[in-house]
């Protein structure tokens, strides 16, 4: 299976983030024609204050962001994970940080709303409290797309092992991971976790970044890494993005995931979690 990664600077501009989406997706389609292609998170939206994300999400039952990604995919016979689109909580002041997954024919066959809240406080102070305007979600999700099981994390999810490891209990062979990592924390963590990640799981890990920057609702400008990126089984980077806006794509080989599955049988040998109890020495 044939994937491609969008790697977008998504603004406080609803229209121009989706002109952007559907320019870089229409020139991914032309060039590289792949089966399969992702957007980076909240895509749709970013910047401004919290209440300017309310205002401008979509509406639970669907919006303009919605409404492009499931046409393109209808338009262009492929697989399309929307990133993460900001979505209204129905009768809230908050939003989902929500993926949605259209098939060739634009049908949705999955949605995910992101668990793990970036609530920190970044090396040079600047705070960021995703719990202000996010409602977080609680349910694991996988999707079937011909002949393999995705399953579906967002950004800050990537440090939480215990969800990838619940994603490969369910039997998935790749993890996708639309992201806005800040430029501070992507330099030193970003691929070393997104690594990691593939290794543990022996899992194609798909990870399409914002790049750039933003403008926060202070008139602050956040930057963001980019650098979207694919890792085999084995954690080796197979494709990555070079800075500004752009795409990347790789193959996805079925193959190579038994192959190191079979070669090192982590799944197997896994003990933690299969006892009743471990004695403490």
């Amino acid at each position: 299976m044939k994937t491609a990664l969008l790697q977008m600077q998504s603004v406080s501009d609803v229209a121009a983030n989706i002109a952007q989406f559907e320019s870089l997706a229409s020139a991914v389609m032309r060039d590289d024609r792949p089966d399969w292609l992702a957007l980076p998170e909240h895509w749709n939206w970013a910047g401004g204050t919290t209440a300017d994300k309310v205002a401008h999400a979509d509406s639970p039952d669907g919006g303009p962001a919605y409404a492009a990604a499931q046409a393109f995919a209808r338009q262009h016979g492929v697989w399309v994970h929307a990133g993460s689109i900001l979505t209204k909580v129905a009768g809230g002041d908050h939003v989902h940080n929500r993926t949605v997954v259209f098939d060739r024919t634009g049908t949705e066959v999955a949605r995910y709303d992101k668990i793990h809240l970036f609530d920190i406080t970044a090396p040079d102070g600047t705070a960021y409290r995703e719990s202000a305007t996010v409602k977080p979600g609680s349910k694991i999700v996988t999707y079937d797309c011909e002949g393999f099981k995705v399953g579906c994390a967002i950004c800050y999810d990537l440090r939480f092992p215990e969800l990838f490891q619940a994603l490969q209990a369910a039997g998935c062979d790749v993890i996708a991971l639309p992201a806005s990592f800040t430029l501070q924390t992507g330099k030193d963590h970003w691929e070393v976790l997104l690594r990691a990640r593939a290794i543990e799981t022996e899992s194609y890990v798909l990870a399409p970044g914002q790049t750039g920057f933003f403008t926060d609702g202070d008139g602050a400008k956040r930057f963001t890494y980019g650098h979207s990126l694919i890792a085999d089984p084995w954690g080796h980077v197979v494709s990555r993005a070079s800075d500004g806006v752009g795409y990347v794509s790789a193959r996805l080989d079925k193959a190579l995931i038994a192959r190191v599955r079979s070669q090192i049988p982590v799944a197997r040998h896994k003990v933690l979690g299969r006892l009743p109890k471990l004695a403490a020495e």
